[in-house]
Order: C-alpha cells, then sequence, then structure tokens
C-alpha cells in the first residue's frame, strides 16, 4: 500500500514588521522637514512669484498662491505614494535612485548658492520670459517647476521609499510636506511684504545657506546609497 504524503502545516503565524518607534518618527519627521524645507525653498521661490504678480489684484495673488499650493502638494504625494512602485517596474533600485538623486539634488544646492537658474529648481530666462505672458500661472511655473519640482519630486521618492515600515514613513512624510506647502503658501500670500522688508539681496542670503544644507544632505544621501551598494556586494 503506498505511503500517504506528509503534510506539515506551519501554524506559526507571519510576524508583521513592528512599527516605528516614537524616537524613529520624530527623527523622520525633522530629517523630512528639514530636506524639503530646503529643496522647496519657500523664501527664494517668494520674490519669484512677487514679480510674477507684480502690479496683479490681491484676489489674483491668493487664487494664484492657493491653486500653486494645491497642484503642488498633488503631484508631490502622487510620487510619494507610487514612487516605490515605478522604481519596481523600471527595476531600479533604491540605492541606484539614492546615488541619482543625491548627484541631482547636489546641481539643485549649487544652483541655490550661485543663484542661477538652470531649470531645476526655477525657471530658466526663456522660461520667464514667456510665463509673464500668462494669465494663469498656478501650473507653470509655480506649481512646476517652482514648487514641485525634480527636487522635491526625488527628494518625495527617497524619503519614502523602501523599508518595512514604508506606509508610515509615508504618513509622516505627507505630514511634513502639507506643512511645508502650508508655509510656503502663507510667505506667497505676505510675498509683496516680505520682499519690501528684506530685500531680494536678503531673500538671495537666506537661499545660499539653504543650498549649502541642501550640498550636506544630497552628499549624504549619495554615501547611504553607496554604502548599501557595497554591503549587497560584499
Amino acid at each position: 500500500m503506498p505511503s500517504l504524503p506528509t503534510v506539515i502545516l506551519d501554524f506559526h503565524p507571519r510576524i508583521s514588521p513592528a512599527p516605528l518607534s516614537p524616537f524613529c518618527m520624530l527623527e523622520l519627521f525633522i530629517s523630512a522637514f528639514i530636506t524639503l524645507f530646503v529643496v522647496i525653498d519657500p523664501v527664494g521661490v517668494m520674490p519669484m512669484f512677487a514679480a510674477l504678480t507684480q502690479g496683479a489684484e490681491r484676489a489674483y495673488r491668493r487664487r494664484m498662491a492657493f491653486k500653486g499650493t494645491l497642484i503642488s502638494f498633488l503631484i508631490l504625494a502622487f510620487f510619494a505614494l507610487t514612487g516605490d512602485g515605478l522604481l519596481n517596474l523600471l527595476h531600479i533600485s533604491l540605492e541606484a535612485f539614492r546615488i541619482a538623486g543625491g548627484i541631482l539634488l547636489f546641481f539643485v544646492a549649487i544652483d541655490m548658492v550661485l543663484v542661477r537658474s538652470s531649470g531645476l529648481s526655477s525657471t530658466t530666462t526663456r522660461e520667464t520670459q514667456e510665463a509673464e505672458h500668462r494669465q494663469d500661472i498656478s501650473v507653470f511655473p509655480l506649481a512646476i517647476p517652482l514648487i514641485a519640482g525634480p527636487g522635491a519630486i526625488t527628494s518625495m521618492i527617497l524619503l519614502t521609499g523602501g523599508g518595512e515600515n514604508r506606509w508610515q514613513s509615508v504618513i509622516v512624510v505627507l505630514i511634513v510636506m502639507a506643512l511645508v506647502l502650508g508655509l510656503n503658501w502663507i510667505l506667497l500670500l505676505i510675498s509683496n511684504r516680505l520682499v519690501k522688508l528684506i530685500g531680494v539681496t536678503g531673500a538671495g542670503v537666506i537661499s545660499r545657506v539653504l543650498g549649502i544644507l541642501l550640498a550636506a544632505l544630497a552628499v549624504q544621501f549619495v554615501l547611504d546609497g553607496l554604502s548599501a551598494t557595497f554591503q549587497q556586494i560584499s
């Protein structure tokens, strides 16, 4: 009589990953706030918005500021929620994206320190000339590339990608993003007054200091990506 196959039942339940500790969530909150505040650079966006809306009515400035901020939120939230899936779909490892993203953010930091327009975090000269003739600047150039530019999109994917507690990280980063965009919206509303108070030179000085911080963060992203890559190889 043939023997019956032995069936081994595994009664051990799958252990879900432990939630992030309050300390880790606070650390992520601070890191995400510094990164997004520096990359979005509300102080640098403010004088550009004031120049584009110079002579416009207050209602128009409020409408453009609100629409631009809302569109930026939707764009950045989309990449925060789908960025990890997009990387998997394109067969791009998070380590490779950290290295590439760090290099991109470093170029953004150079633009901020040198106060130049390359299209990464601000508009080029030709784009600015085109925007001056637009009636609706909320999508271009306000939302893209001034607020939700390549640097901000890259940062959202880097801050939310990988890890067993990804969705907890996504929630924390989305909250931080909403705070930064809310602060940016407030600065846009009072941009004319602040520009008169600190001047374009003052805003440029602040952007230069933030650019130095961003350069350090960019180098750290590259080092993290290289370290993880070498660990996988070894």
